[in-house]
């Protein structure tokens, strides 16, 4: 159903927009800065992908550690990422309507804000963060190993922060390129980091899951300082006295997504809390199955920032008709490539699993979670793309309250009944995320089709 309407829509519009070859050019910018988006956000998520795998051969608790000191990270992350998102778009919008010298100040200003953001958020981390293991009902041992690598990578959150809005003045810029070399550049320290620092090889010390902290923080800070030597050399930023109406600009934006992904982050805490109640095992095949369905996401994030980039762009030079044909695309390429995701997750998943651990009981539960991430791929595509070209418009608030019911109303409220009062299978608990992601897909969909982009003023 979901397919069959993707295509149709997309077919409409390209029709009815186009002319000659334009389809086809905005096919390739498309592609063009979404590809290494895809490959930056692949790449990224790999950093904590190699983390949970090294750690896997310390057995269950280091993982279910790992995953949960990363899940704190991306709770954190909510305000950063709304700060980026405000920037990218508010920076096309300057971009795409010739006012480069507004652009290089906006990113100044979106830096020196999130700065003083990381400053705040790296000290309360530090001070707080490791006890949220112990909150969330983790053994002793899960939140002895989760206590060492929390601290060590809220010490040092300023090289995440950095390289993330670093790369969203990029993004706005219409250069995708140089944050996937920086992030490749990431995860080829982290990699040969990671094993000597967790197991004691080269004649490094075996440090675990204190090792595999150390390891990010490292790459991130070379990563980071190329980026940042990047943006300086094709002036991106431009040094001049913080403009307050121009961060005002970036926050109208950006507050409701950094609310968004609060909303979508807690509630991934609390649905992981009624995961740990079913023990280690499921907790384990729970962020194992997440790292891998995280790799489906790169996609439909990857043509979702393509989205909000050219239609910010598009509509900052006034250009209504290429916006709507941007969207199109990004839409047909997302649902063709997580549609491919679907098969795979659905007829290999053990495989997939068998990768991470060998403990059979973890693969087996780890299995039918990924067979129940293959039907949620086709509306995770349209919620991508459709959620991005919002942003792109600036309609942020709204994608902020479709996530905020979608998440508590639907995942957390049914999670909760499922687990705590009628006391259902694994499986169930599991299986409402689907729900969630559906809902998102519809919601997203009616919006933009209603939404009147020649009225649109940041």
């Amino acid at each position: 159903m979901w397919s069959g309407h993707i295509q149709a829509l997309s077919s409409r519009w390209v029709v009815r927009f186009s002319k000659g070859r334009k389809p086809v050019s905005i096919r390739r910018n498309v592609f063009r800065l979404s590809m290494p988006v895809l490959l930056s956000s692949l790449f990224q998520r790999l950093v904590s992908i190699v983390d949970i795998f090294l750690t896997g051969g310390l057995g269950a608790a280091a993982i279910a550690a790992t995953g949960l000191g990363q899940l704190l990270v991306f709770v954190t992350m909510t305000v950063f990422w709304g700060l980026s998102t405000g920037t990218t778009v508010v920076i096309a919008h300057l971009w795409g309507g010739g006012r480069r010298e507004d652009a290089g100040r906006a990113a100044f200003v979106a830096c020196l804000a999130c700065l003083v953001m990381t400053a705040v958020c790296s000290l309360a981390g530090s001070v707080w963060g490791p006890d949220m293991a112990r909150l969330m009902g983790a053994a002793p041992d899960v939140q002895v190993l989760a206590a060492e690598y929390t601290r060590l990578i809220f010490l040092w959150l300023i090289w995440t922060t950095g390289l993330n809005c670093l790369s969203a003045v990029m993004h706005g810029a219409g250069d995708t390129r140089t944050p996937m070399e920086a992030i490749i550049l990431v995860n080829i320290l982290h990699v040969l980091l990671a094993w000597p620092l967790i197991y004691g090889r080269l004649g490094m010390p075996a440090l675990g899951v204190k090792g595999a902290a150390i390891a990010i923080n490292t790459s991130e800070f070379v990563g980071f300082a190329y980026l940042l030597i990047q943006a300086l050399r094709k002036k991106c930023i431009t040094f001049s006295r913080p403009d307050i109406p121009l961060f005002g600009r970036i926050w109208r934006v950006g507050w409701p997504v950094a609310l968004e992904r609060i909303a979508q982050q807690s509630g991934q805490l609390f649905y992981s809390s009624f995961i740990i109640g079913y023990g280690t095992t499921a907790y384990a095949a729970h962020q194992i199955g997440l790292s891998i369905e995280s790799l489906s996401f790169m996609p439909g994030a990857g043509m979702g920032i393509a989205a909000a980039t050219l239609m910010g762009q598009s509509l900052g030079a006034g250009k209504i008709r290429r916006a709507r044909i941007s969207h199109a695309e990004a839409l047909r390429m997302a649902v063709g490539v997580m549609t491919v995701m679907a098969l795979v997750f659905f007829f290999a998943p053990h495989y997939l699993m068998g990768l991470f651990t060998h403990d059979p009981d973890v693969i087996e539960k780890g299995g039918v979670f990924l067979r129940l991430v293959a039907f949620a791929q086709v509306p995770l595509a349209v919620s991508f793309v459709y959620a991005g070209s919002l942003r792109g418009t600036g309609d942020t608030f709204y994608v902020f309250i479709v996530t905020l019911v979608a998440m508590w109303g639907i995942r957390v409220a049914l999670s909760w009944v499922a687990a705590s009062w009628l006391h259902l299978s694994l499986y169930m608990v599991w299986g409402v995320f689907l729900i969630d992601w559906y809902f998102r897909g519809a919601a997203f969909a009616w919006r933009y089709r209603r939404r009147d982009l020649h009225s649109v003023v940041l």
